[in-house]
């Protein structure tokens, strides 16, 4: 294990300096992320000849592409959520740091965190994404995100209260209002979120709050293109569009947005669509410490690397994930920021570390596509792999299988079968609760 140095008072005086790395000859390797493929990089360096810090500003791994369940109250946030440490202890020669990561100096090998300098011989910078709200800070403020467990229980408590409010709200236009989700980006993200929205309305508020008309509540996804899951092939886009309009949801394409105000969203032809819930998944760009790093980006702030997954310049340096700019999954297209391009690339970044200690040449990231998929509800999703296009049922039945086996830990595995299966049987959603109401109502007066 790495020693720790025993006085970190001092903000100058590195927390793991070079003095363990030369009593036992072996290089460190800090990885800086916790993600798929940070976890993916370290579990191929388990076996290797170094020593490995992983840093990260919580102390548990998300299981992010199921975040949407949280914040719909279908999912408790600890569900999704595993210890790092917990990882990372059957791997005798890694390590942990709880802290944020500001930026790095390469010249002297050091990450800048705020517990001080983190020296390193190899660093792999997997610090993932944020939403991206294109430089508009109204879309930042008016709106709400979806990229953390936190943001996901301030959704979950925003949709709560909306209809707590919505109960003793005598004004019709006001209580529309309320009742009113705009879900803004017809992504993976937001095709899920608008299906999971209309079916906790039909299905559980319609129970719960017998006194409102719940015909009155309205799901909009907003799609600024003429499609919904771009990505995917023509004829599982039309099926997807399908589903969610015989759900219920207003689907409306081409509509761009311009701006929003305080329960106002508006579009670029001038109208505008009173809600109270508006939540943007229109895109997704680099972590802040992409920006900090002072190297070259790509778009979405994402740091331009090498075929090798190398910063320029610096080969010791690698680059994964959702921060990576490598073209390459298309002519002139950069890997898609997935959880599958990100365990790859941690994977080949491992290796390519592995091949350095032993002066072997690095090679090249191939990536290895196995496909995607999207749910849409009950009993519903698209699936695209292999060549194989699905809809319906049987896509269903492949996303929570692959879901369910990508989550880290029996507990977890346990935890979301037993919520799904609860669900499915009862048409019911487990975790109502409005947690932490103070910073929630907080949040909630910038919006309303």
């Amino acid at each position: 294990m790495i020693d720790i140095q025993p006085d970190i008072k001092a903000r100058n005086t590195p927390v793991f300096d070079r003095t363990v790395t030369e009593r036992r000859a072996r290089p460190r390797v800090v990885i800086v992320g916790a993600g798929f493929g940070g976890l993916a990089a370290a579990r191929e360096l388990a076996d290797a000849d170094v020593d490995v810090l992983m840093i990260n500003r919580t102390n548990y791994h998300g299981f992010w592409p199921l975040l949407y369940q949280v914040a719909t109250a279908g999912l408790e946030p600890e569900s999704i959520a595993y210890p790092v440490r917990a990882i990372l202890r059957r791997y005798r020669n890694a390590d942990f740091l709880l802290a944020e990561v500001n930026g790095v100096d390469f010249e002297q090998r050091a990450v800048l965190t705020d517990v001080g300098p983190v020296m390193y011989d190899y660093l792999v910078l997997a610090a993932g994404s944020t939403t991206n709200f294109f430089g508009n800070e109204r879309f930042e403020r008016y709106t709400l995100g979806m990229k953390d467990l936190d943001e996901a229980q301030r959704l979950r408590n925003h949709i709560l209260t909306c209809f707590e409010h919505a109960v003793a709200e005598t004004d019709p236009a006001r209580r529309a209002a309320l009742l009113t989700f705009v879900v803004v980006g017809g992504g993976p993200t937001g095709v899920e979120l608008a299906g999971a929205f209309i079916e906790l309305i039909r299905h559980v508020m319609r129970k719960d709050y017998p006194m409102l008309d719940v015909c009155q509540a309205h799901v909009v996804l907003v799609e600024a293109t003429d499609r919904v899951l771009a990505t995917f092939p023509e004829s599982l886009q039309r099926a997807a569009l399908d589903r969610l309009q015989r759900m219920g949801v207003d689907v409306r394409l081409s509509a761009p947005v311009a701006d929003t105000r305080p329960g106002v969203l508006v579009f670029k032809d001038g109208t505008e669509l009173e809600a109270e819930t508006i939540v943007w998944a229109a895109g997704v760009r680099a972590s802040p410490l992409a920006e900090a790093l002072g190297v070259a980006l790509g778009r979405g702030a994402r740091v331009k690397v090498e075929p090798t997954l190398t910063l320029p310049g610096h080969p010791e340096v690698f680059v994964i994930g959702d921060m990576a700019y490598l073209e390459g999954y298309r002519p002139g297209v950069p890997y898609p920021m997935v959880a599958p391009v990100a365990i790859q690339m941690g994977e080949q970044a491992a290796r390519n570390i592995i091949a350095r200690t032993r002066r072997n040449p690095m090679k090249p990231f191939r990536y290895f596509d196995k496909g995607q998929m999207a749910t849409i509800g009950r009993s519903a999703a698209v699936l695209d792999a292999f060549g194989i296009q699905l809809t319906g049922w049987p896509a269903w039945v492949g996303w929570l299988f692959v879901h369910l086996m990508e989550l880290v830990g029996f507990r977890n595995r346990a935890l979301v079968l037993l919520n799904w299966a609860y669900s499915y049987f009862t048409y019911d959603r487990g975790v109502r609760l409005i947690f932490g109401i103070g910073a929630h109502e907080k949040k909630l007066e910038s919006v309303l």
